[in-house]
């Protein structure tokens, strides 16, 4: 999942045509070097077409921030070491980067378009969509949650709200147009798992019942 906006609904309500959503792609998470560079955590399979000098974002940062209301324009973007940094417009030193750290980046976008990405979907195309597992509506997606190792759906079933990776292994199939994702959930996720028994704990036999070892055993020795 990437380029994820935040939740705007079920997905059953169609948003006004030209109506606009915010999609996250990036995260600002330490400063780099002494000129004001910033390494990113990307949000995006398209950091090229994201990052490109004059594009402007809006950033989530504390009302506290010299940073809050204002917008944050890209001035270069490049790879270093295998990391995407970034020198933004205003930020010359490292001390000016600091102020920046944790800040997410937000641009707007067409709500009614597609995602551009392949497997990509926006949190209001997810939330109110089935979840069916072994073709059986187990719950409803009711939002989807956005962790830096991986994005969650949180599926309602019943009194209980179960947090479900999005990853392919666990929601091989996502059909919007049908209402609903499929899950392949592991044991133990969706219900109580019964306790197992202990097979290393001495066996006792019920009464009247004789064990493989008693009588045939000893006819056996004695024979």
């Amino acid at each position: 999942m990437t380029d994820v906006p935040e939740d705007t609904g079920p997905v059953k309500a169609r948003p006004p045509k030209g109506a606009k959503t915010q999609l996250r792609v990036g995260r600002l998470v330490k400063a780099h070097g002494l000129k004001g560079a910033l390494k990113l955590e990307l949000y995006t399979d398209d950091p090229g077409g994201r990052f490109t000098p004059g594009a402007t974002f809006t950033l989530q940062v504390p009302e506290s921030s010299p940073w809050h209301g204002k917008p944050l324009t890209v001035r270069e973007f490049r790879w270093m070491n295998g990391h995407p940094v970034a020198f933004f417009e205003g930020v010359d030193d490292r001390n000016a980067a600091e102020a920046l750290v944790r800040a997410i980046l937000w641009i707007d976008a067409d709500a009614t378009a597609e995602p551009s990405e392949p497997d990509a979907w926006y949190d209001h195309q997810l939330t109110g969509l089935d979840v069916v597992r072994d073709g059986v509506s187990v719950g409803r997606v009711i939002r989807v949650e956005h962790l830096p190792a991986q994005d969650l759906l949180i599926v309602k079933a019943g009194e209980r709200e179960i947090m479900v990776p999005f990853v392919g292994a666990i929601v091989p199939e996502v059909d919007v147009d049908a209402g609903r994702v499929v899950v392949t959930p592991p044991a133990g996720l969706f219900e109580d798992l019964d306790d197992e028994p202990d097979e290393d704990a001495p066996h006792e036999d019920a009464p009247g019942e004789a064990s493989a070892d008693d009588g045939a055993g000893d006819d056996a020795r004695e024979s």
